[in-house]
């Protein structure tokens, strides 16, 4: 995670030793849009991840239009978000 840290140069690593994980995390909104979209645009995630990537991006470009401050945004952010991760299926892929 630290060559990760340093080669992306930005984002704050985080040690969960009960959980035996590190975190790298990055909440900067202009270094996820500038570094971190660009990063995963060149080298794109290979697996039922691509598709989790493929949905934050859309809330990152929606946040960035401003959608997340109208209702109607907000609810379309919320249904992206309801589908990603755990609650993706292999029939979505």
């Amino acid at each position: 995670m630290q060559v990760i840290n340093k080669y992306l140069n930005t984002g704050n690593i985080y040690n969960y030793s009960e959980k035996s994980a590190v975190v790298l995390e990055i909440v900067n909104f202009s270094d996820i849009s500038d570094i971190i979209i660009p990063f995963f645009e060149k080298y794109p995630i290979i697996g039922i991840k691509q598709l989790d990537y493929l949905d934050w991006s859309m809330v990152a470009q929606l946040m960035s239009e401003g959608h997340h401050l109208t209702g109607e945004g907000l609810t379309l952010i919320r249904s992206i978000k309801e589908k990603m991760n755990r609650e993706r299926s292999t029939s979505q892929k």
